[in-house]
């Protein structure tokens, strides 16, 4: 017997309002800017967060789709990886002008090194971090992943970690993302923030 969807719908705004609860008092002064690779939940995650901290939420490969007039898979067939990174450079730059909001970047942003320092600069980073089976299950009910079109995603997937989890450790604060409810992620990410920005409830 399915659940009526008023029911969670209330559910959903229950949570909500508990997230917007904890985050009650929470002053940021940069930009909150997520890191980490695809699968990892910064879109969905960043969604909730931007929501309990009542910020806007930026897509940064939204953004790079809509600068560019194409969709970031066509940029890669088409330019290649390095000029997408010279366009998310780009992107990213601007977006960290704005006043704060939280910023879901793409897999691959954090490890440009330009783009890596303009965050240390301007935004506080968190890394999601997760493990391999989860990030597969996810990136799975997804086929725009320009890098993963490969016979063995799961190896390309690895390589991915074992290359990028050293750099993504650079963020300013890491908040792991497994199998518990987005919502857990997000409240963890607020207490964090409190602890980093010295702004205990």
């Amino acid at each position: 017997m399915t659940r009526p969807e008023s029911s969670d719908a209330g559910e959903r705004a229950d949570a909500a309002a508990e997230l917007r609860k904890l985050a009650d008092g929470l002053v940021l002064p940069r930009t909150v800017a997520l890191v980490g690779l695809m699968g990892a939940g910064k879109t969905t995650i960043g969604r909730r967060l931007a929501s309990a901290l009542r910020l806007p939420f930026v897509d940064a490969d939204h953004e790079i789709e809509r600068a560019a007039d194409q969709t970031v898979a066509e940029i890669f067939a088409i330019h290649g990886e390095a000029e997408f990174r010279r366009g998310e450079r780009r992107v990213i730059a601007r977006l960290l002008e704005d006043p704060p909001h939280v910023l879901a970047t793409g897999g691959g942003a954090f490890i440009d090194p330009r783009t890596r320092a303009l965050m240390k600069e301007r935004a506080i980073s968190i890394w999601l971090k997760a493990p391999l089976d989860v990030l597969m299950r996810r990136v799975a009910r997804r086929d725009d992943r320009p890098l993963l079109k490969e016979d063995d995603p799961q190896a390309v997937m690895q390589k991915l970690m074992d290359e990028r989890y050293p750099i993504y450790a650079e963020a300013n604060l890491t908040v792991e993302s497994a199998n518990s409810p987005h919502n857990a992620a997000v409240a963890e990410i607020i207490a964090a923030l409190r602890a980093y920005l010295g702004q205990g409830t």
